[in-house]
């Protein structure tokens, strides 16, 4: 498989990834107090939001780098 096809499939799964997972979960670990020996501990949970936008961009240049590879013999 060519560089340049792998590249654009690699595009169109992300793309479609985006699309379908719509956040990141991410967990975030803060320290609230720190005394010494004695430490107090937050966990907080975030969720990113992945813009439908990108996830359309992707695909439609991963198809356009597929396109690409296949026209460049």
């Amino acid at each position: 498989m060519k560089p340049l096809m792998l590249a654009g499939v690699a595009l169109i799964v992300i793309g479609l990834a985006a699309l379908v997972i719509q956040y990141v979960p991410i967990t975030e670990r803060r320290t609230i107090v720190d005394a010494g020996p004695i430490q107090v501990q937050q966990e907080q949970q975030r969720n990113i939001p992945i813009p439908t936008i990108a996830g359309v961009v992707a695909v439609i240049a991963g198809i356009g780098l597929a396109v690409a590879s296949q026209r460049r013999v």
